[in-house]
């Protein structure tokens, strides 16, 4: 009976990492300031730009909405890899062999880089050299296996097809490229806090950037009312806050994930591993107590389009009992990444008209890597040496095939569920509502979201989506508010927490 129970999936998501890692706090800005930089974003690339930033003797101050690494940061899986699913024949058809190479370049430079910076500061971060496995299970994912594999040897990077994986998995085939790395991704930006605040850096928390004046010297405005007076300006908020007519929101769309970790009766080989078939499946492990905990994700939808999120949370459970005995599953999260219309991020210069606003977005699920890359990348730009990656990432850039056909897909599938969810009918009355449950209801013949917590409090907002007017569907795993336009979510009270939306969802008053 107790090892039934223990089994069970967690009642409340809460990510690994956050759970076992004490991070400093720090104030909200109250007052008006100068900065040469101003960072917005604490996330791995938001934390790296700055520190490599102060290490180059700028003046730089870091501001986060909510607290630092609560975003996709926090619940990633964290493997640091050049390793990104089936990625390297597919960029060398879109950008060259050229370009496709950089990409390769870019993240194995991220990866060197995190590594030597473990080892010279000796960080306690749980930092394991593993190999990467990118594998199928049936006979249709051997070819695009050997498509990615030729990829490979085109661009040099050091790989093995291999039949036969350390991990208890029958495959048909697979590529396994040597030397990667994982590690505990707080942990690691913990340290690299410290030694951020003891350059000088300041750090802000709960600190909303809205907007930036344009001038100059560009003012970074904060919703309560602070301003950041700064020579340029970074937006590492995985969306960016700031758009400056990039149309960012019509060029990736948001896609959410799940994960579960589990303790099993197994020993854990080591080593990480993907499956090339769909369902997607991401294995890796950490050592929890003494205990090693293996971290199981997948189930990617497009955010707001899924069906019951707590189906995606069961089925990595199904497969986590597939596979092995399992006799607790302690925690389970999800995480929301963004895709570029040619997977590629959007790192540098916002755009002509804005040299000094620099944006680190769409890392496409690899943000350890790519994030890394990114700040990198901008603090060359800053401090004005040239970037080799430059080209390769500069998010005014445009490729035609498959950027347009990429583009028009996303777009008419917003169109599409604007215009539906403004007929969806009611899930449910208000009163059919049970204890922790969210559903669409009408209010006066208007819908609305409700959410009745487990003091039979009710939470009744307007779901219509502040960013661009979809409706927002309820997230029954995450206890959010979705939006399947362009990926906003919202607490069941409303506030933002992922945009592109800035503005919360209206509350609404009921009286029965």
């Amino acid at each position: 009976m107790n090892e039934q129970k223990t089994n069970r999936l967690p009642e409340r998501p809460e990510p690994y990492w956050r759970i076992t890692t004490q991070l400093a706090s720090f104030p909200a800005l109250k007052e008006d300031i100068s900065t040469d930089v101003c960072v917005v974003g604490g996330g791995i690339s938001g934390i790296t730009t700055a520190y490599l930033l102060a290490k180059e003797g700028l003046d730089v101050t870091l501001v986060d909405a909510d607290v630092l690494v609560n975003g996709t940061t926090g619940h990633t899986t964290a493997k640091i890899t050049a390793q990104h699913d089936l990625i390297y024949d597919e960029l060398i058809q879109n950008v060259g062999v050229e370009k496709a190479k950089l990409y390769y370049d870019a993240n194995d430079a991220a990866l060197a880089f995190m590594r030597k910076l473990v080892k010279d500061e000796k960080m306690a971060c749980d930092f394991t050299d593993e190999d990467a496995y990118l594998y199928t299970t049936n006979n249709r994912g051997v070819s695009k296996l050997e498509h990615e594999y030729k990829a490979y040897q085109e661009l040099g990077i050091d790989s093995e097809w291999i039949t036969s994986m350390p991990l208890n998995i029958p495959i048909k085939a697979g590529i396994v490229m040597r030397g990667q790395a994982q590690f505990h991704p707080i942990k690691y930006l913990a340290h690299l806090i410290k030694m951020f605040t003891e350059l000088g850096g300041k750090i802000y928390e709960h600190t909303v950037a809205t907007d930036i004046k344009e001038g100059e010297s560009p003012v970074v405005l904060t919703r309560d009312g602070a301003k950041i007076k700064a020579n340029h300006v970074v937006a590492a908020t995985h969306f960016p806050f700031y758009d400056g007519a990039g149309f960012y929101f019509s060029r990736m769309h948001a896609e959410r994930s799940y994960v579960i970790a589990v303790e099993t009766e197994e020993d854990f080989p080591g080593g990480m591993y993907l499956s090339c078939d769909e369902p997607k499946r991401s294995l890796r492990y950490t050592d929890m107590d003494g205990k090693r905990l293996v971290i199981i994700g997948g189930e990617q939808h497009k955010a707001g389009q899924g069906m019951d999120t707590m189906y995606h949370y069961e089925s990595l459970q199904d497969y986590a009992n597939k596979v092995f005995t399992t006799r607790a599953i302690p925690f389970r999260w999800s995480a929301q990444d963004l895709i570029t219309l040619d997977k590629i991020p959007y790192i540098g210069k916002l755009s002509r008209m804005h040299p000094n606003v620099f944006v680190a977005t769409g890392f496409r699920k690899w943000g350890m890597t790519n994030g890394t890359a990114a700040a990198h990348v901008i603090t060359d730009l800053i401090v004005g040496r040239p970037s080799p990656y430059e080209e390769l990432y500069k998010p005014s850039r445009f490729v035609a095939d498959p950027s347009i056909r990429h583009f028009m897909s996303e777009n008419l599938d917003v169109a599409k569920h604007l215009i539906k969810g403004k007929f969806d009918d009611a899930d449910k009355s208000i009163d059919e509502i049970a204890l922790d449950e969210g559903a669409v209801v009408k209010v006066d013949g208007k819908r609305a979201g409700a959410y009745k917590d487990k003091e039979g409090c009710l939470h009744l907002v307007d779901t219509t989506c502040t960013h661009m007017g979809c409706e927002v569907n309820w997230n029954h795993g995450d206890r959010s508010w979705d939006c399947p336009c362009h990926g906003s979510r919202f607490s069941y009270k409303g506030e933002v927490i992922e945009g592109p939306a800035t503005k919360p969802l209206k509350n609404i008053k009921h009286n029965k």
